[in-house]
């Protein structure tokens, strides 16, 4: 194998010199990196604002102090019948039906005929009440002459009161039939006819409405077979006052309590006012929120059911915070707020803040402010255009 010849030494040393030159000239280099960071992180904080007199006298200040105030909670609701006001009709007795009387959204009275119905339900118990009735009045006769033949001792006393309660056994029958047909909505005339010994034109039955209002739906058709007392016919609702259930979130179900007034907002010229109804006892497990039903006045029916809305609750509970003006809040380039605080040197600082629950056309701010802090509320955003400069 070929031995390598040795280098040089002075080879050697001007090799290891220019290593060291190189090094020393590297070093300055590999520093210069985090103090560039440094300086661009400097620049990047916002420094202070100072105006000129004439700049700030276009400037508004608001000293911030403790305030009391009741919190307004904002939500959205869905309107809903009020259910005390509103029915639904099922069928009284079964059969198909042969006429509907009403449209959807006429306005009908306690009473008034929604349908007519082909019953053999309403035959039978108008025929049962025939039948008791003249029962009735032949045991009552019968009754009455045992009675008068027993004072002249025409039959015993125990003919007499057998006769007596065969007349009051047929009396209860005759009502037993009579309640029947008032539960089959039988109008009192065709009952008086009945009574008359008069003929009924038409053996049929009508679904009758059972309180005075709107027709907001119609679920039967002619030719419909009906099942009493499960069919459901119509809903009969009285539009004047509805309810809205509102969905509220977390914290805010606690500043609620029932009588709170509340402002449902229709897109008109004036919101409705009402009041807190009632608050659920459970949570809704999908949304997560509690039903807080409010009642409203409904002039003009602008509020239809499953119409979405706003609702603002006014809570009657009084808190505590600093309040500043909406117009002093400002966003930064990370959307957090902030608003400008005056200094002592006369200079404007921003000064990120915690925003609490908005009334109103103001915040409470729950941190980055104390009292007796000046803040802008006219002029901030000048105040930041400058800073941007």
């Amino acid at each position: 194998m070929r031995n390598r010849r040795p280098m040089p030494r002075a080879f050697r040393i001007r090799s290891f010199g220019a290593f060291v030159v190189m090094l020393t000239a590297i070093a300055p280099l590999a520093g210069c990196s985090p103090k560039n960071d440094n300086a661009n992180k400097s620049s990047d904080t916002a420094s202070n604002v100072t105006l000129t007199p004439a700049q700030q006298a276009h400037i508004r200040l608001f000293k911030v102090l403790p305030s009391k105030f009741s919190r307004t909670v904002e939500a959205t609701g869905v309107v809903d019948f009020d259910n005390d006001q509103a029915t639904s009709v099922l069928a009284p007795f079964s059969g198909p039906v042969s006429q509907v009387r009403v449209t959807l959204g006429q306005h009908v009275n306690r009473g008034d005929a929604l349908a007519l119905v082909d019953s053999s339900d309403f035959a039978a118990a108008i025929g049962a009440y025939r039948k008791t009735l003249a029962a009735a009045r032949t045991t009552r006769r019968l009754a009455d002459l045992d009675k008068d033949l027993f004072q002249h001792q025409g039959v015993s006393r125990r003919e007499a009161d057998q006769a007596e309660s065969d007349a009051e056994g047929a009396e209860s029958d005759r009502d037993a039939a009579l309640q029947a047909l008032v539960s089959l909505n039988v109008d009192r005339r065709t009952i008086k006819d009945i009574q008359n010994g008069r003929a009924i034109a038409r053996a049929g039955g009508t679904i009758r409405a059972p309180i005075g209002g709107i027709v907001v739906e119609k679920l039967i058709t002619p030719g419909q077979l009906l099942a009493a007392g499960t069919t459901p016919c119509f809903t009969v609702a009285n539009l004047s006052r509805v309810w809205v259930i509102a969905h509220v979130f977390g914290a805010d179900v606690g500043s609620i309590t029932t009588g709170d007034p509340a402002e449902v907002e229709t897109g008109a010229a004036h919101d409705l006012p009402g009041h807190v109804d009632n608050i659920a006892a459970v949570v809704d497990p999908d949304t997560r929120s509690v039903a807080v039903r409010v009642v409203v006045d409904n002039p003009g029916d602008l509020l239809k059911k499953q119409m979405y809305v706003r609702v603002q609750i006014h809570s009657k509970q009084q808190s505590g915070g600093l309040l500043v003006p909406s117009s002093a809040i400002l966003r930064d380039d990370q959307n957090l707020p902030f608003v400008y605080a005056a200094q002592r040197d006369g200079s404007f600082a921003r000064r990120h803040v915690t925003l609490g629950i908005r009334t109103g056309d103001r915040y409470d701010i729950t941190a980055g402010l104390r009292t007796g802090d000046r803040i802008v509320v006219d002029g901030a955003l000048f105040i930041q255009f400058m800073q941007s400069q």
